[in-house]
């Protein structure tokens, strides 16, 4: 009751992890049920109907990026340009816009760029970019830029919104937090944002990247996190067993 905004899943993972007792998801989804603490949801979510033939298979292989709209009361609409990265789907810049340029793009581009050093280290590959065909990523201005940053720029196909399905279910995720409450300056919303972001990298376990971070994907402690959780469920399944065998004898 002290987390009430995870679901079973996060809170099993979180209690493997910070109290070294491995719980299943389906354990805490047995005891809440018959505490009475949680109810069915009244939504489908919908999941993508397909996967890439050739996933990224490390950070920095593609970043997608889109914009999604925001509307402050008594100033209109405002546009969050944002780029995630394909692997680990970590956040890695974003930017509160008043239009949809291919400036705006690109800002966001050199925000990422700098978050990851990929501005001043030299590189083999820069990311890929994963865009849909809005007319800000199909401008010459974008495309002229990119070239110049050595950048290869791959588009979605037209209708087709499930090629950046991960950006996308970003968006629905920060929306449903971020949207509870009405904005009535820009500074608001890019404050909470901002918060929600954070979270979003650094506490946020992800069912699609095994219940770890994006952080810690991106960063590359997913696998030691992974081992140790391994660790303490075989412990935790011993313990059961003597346990057991003691009631038994």
């Amino acid at each position: 009751m002290e987390h009430e905004a995870l679901t079973t899943r996060e809170l099993a993972v979180k209690y493997t992890d910070e109290k070294r007792y491995f719980v299943s998801e389906s354990s805490a989804y047995r005891i809440l049920k018959a505490a009475d603490p949680i109810t069915a949801p009244e939504y489908v979510v919908i999941k993508a109907a397909g996967e890439f033939k050739d996933k990224t298979t490390a950070i920095s292989q593609m970043r997608q990026t889109d914009f999604t709209c925001f509307k402050i009361i008594g100033w209109g609409w405002y546009y969050l340009s944002t780029i995630l990265d394909d692997y680990s789907r970590c956040i890695i810049a974003w930017k509160l816009c008043t239009n949809m340029r291919a400036e705006d793009v690109t800002d966001t581009i050199e925000l990422a760029l700098t978050a990851s050093g990929c501005d001043q280290a030299v590189v083999r590959h820069k990311p890929r970019l994963l865009s849909d065909n809005g007319s800000c990523c199909i401008s010459g201005d974008l495309a002229e830029w990119l070239e110049k940053q050595k950048m290869t720029h791959v588009r979605g196909a037209p209708f087709r919104p499930q090629t950046q399905g991960k950006i996308e279910r970003w968006h629905q995720t920060m929306k449903n937090r971020v949207l509870l409450e009405n904005y009535y300056l820009p500074g608001d919303l890019e404050r909470q944002i901002g918060a929600f972001v954070d979270d979003y990298n650094n506490q946020r376990c992800h069912e699609s990247l095994s219940s770890v971070t994006p952080a810690d994907v991106c960063f590359g402690r997913d696998k030691a996190i992974l081992r140790e959780r391994e660790k303490i469920k075989k412990l935790t399944i011993r313990q059961r067993r003597l346990q057991h065998q003691k009631q038994a004898a």
